[in-house]
């Protein structure tokens, strides 16, 4: 029977939540200001689905004393806001256990993200370990963008020009071969791979060629598909296609897309509630510290989720200005420790 504790106001609770592998750590806001807390494990497949959804349901239900049957939706009209940081990505990221992922770089490239920016944390270290590619597979698509300012003035009229969002002009050399693309990602996905990245050189300014690829990889079935000029568009092929990829591998475990994997997490935690939370303030802990709001929270976003939020947390409570005595914040998860100061 559920016995009621306290009554919660207009204001409802807040729940501040860090997932981890292991277990998950929740805090709770009451209404009149008071606080607690709750800590129960990640995964527990007898007893529940997702774990933040049941630390929610549990505390409403001694809270407010109505009883929410277990697999039911949450009414959500006591709950004020929810913000949560998580370790899945990270988690995912360390252990390689996102999915399988393919790369699709523009033809004359296709090494272009294992060389990187050539950057070494020894200068003079002759024993160079690079790390492993987040790619499975890689392969080239036999297409080309140029910007005007790169190509010399005798082979303007022999290509064809476009207009970009942006004012500047490009020239399309060749377009892509959409037959021979599904082509090939009809031989990537009888593979097994269900996670695509797409890397072209420029995209960031003509992005046209890299949707129609996500449209071909849609409509034969991709999980994930990561286009880098919708990802990350910036300039620098290099660091924009490590976010995609990086987007590509994770996302699986974060991400809500039309045509996600049924076992999605943020789909898995919004259907726990009622109207899957749509009036409700839900926030994510990103990797630069900063909250974002849950449709715009992905892999690439989440990779220091967790290890984000205990570095706030370690500056805010732990560091005083007035002493300025420095800090060194440690914390050791199931899966990984990290250390901060």
């Amino acid at each position: 029977m559920c016995a009621a504790v306290a009554t919660a106001s207009a204001r409802g609770y807040g729940f501040a939540i860090d997932r981890g592998g292991t277990f998950t750590d929740v805090y709770v806001r009451r209404p009149d200001g008071t606080s607690r807390s709750l800590k129960l494990l990640s995964e527990d497949e007898t007893s529940y689905r997702d774990a933040p959804t049941e630390a929610i349901r549990r505390v409403l239900e001694q809270e407010t004393g109505a009883c929410i049957p277990r697999g039911t939706p949450i009414p959500t009209e006591n709950i004020a806001w929810i913000r949560m940081g998580t370790t899945l990505a990270t988690n995912a990221l360390l252990e390689r256990k996102g999915e399988r992922t393919a790369l699709l770089i523009t033809k004359g490239f296709k090494d272009l993200l294992f060389i990187g920016s050539q950057a070494r944390p020894q200068i003079f270290d002759l024993d160079i370990k690079l790390p492993d590619m987040l790619y499975e597979e890689v392969h080239e698509v036999d297409e080309r963008v140029v910007l005007v300012s790169e190509t010399c003035e005798l082979t303007l009229n022999q290509m064809s020009r476009d207009q970009t969002c942006s004012d500047e002009q490009v020239i399309v050399e060749k377009d892509v071969d959409q037959e021979a693309v599904e082509k090939l990602l009809r031989e990537i996905i009888k593979r097994g791979m269900r996670s695509l990245a797409v890397a072209l050189l420029h995209s960031y300014k003509y992005p046209n060629h890299e949707m129609i690829i996500g449209e071909i990889a849609k409509k034969i079935g991709f999980v994930n598909i990561s286009l880098s000029s919708v990802v990350m568009p910036m300039i620098k092929i290099v660091p924009r296609g490590f976010t995609g990829t990086d987007f590509s591998l994770t996302s699986t475990f974060v991400l809500l897309r039309d045509y996600s994997d049924p076992e999605d997490y943020i789909r898995n935690f919004k259907l726990g509630f009622a109207d899957s939370l749509k009036n409700v303030n839900v926030q994510f802990m990103q990797s630069d510290g900063g909250l974002c709001p849950v449709e715009r929270f992905c892999g690439s976003r989440a990779i220091l989720s967790g290890p984000a939020a205990g570095v706030v947390g370690l500056a805010l409570t732990a560091y005083s200005t007035k002493t300025k005595q420095p800090v060194i914040g440690f914390d050791m998860g199931g899966t990984s420790t990290d250390v901060s100061s």
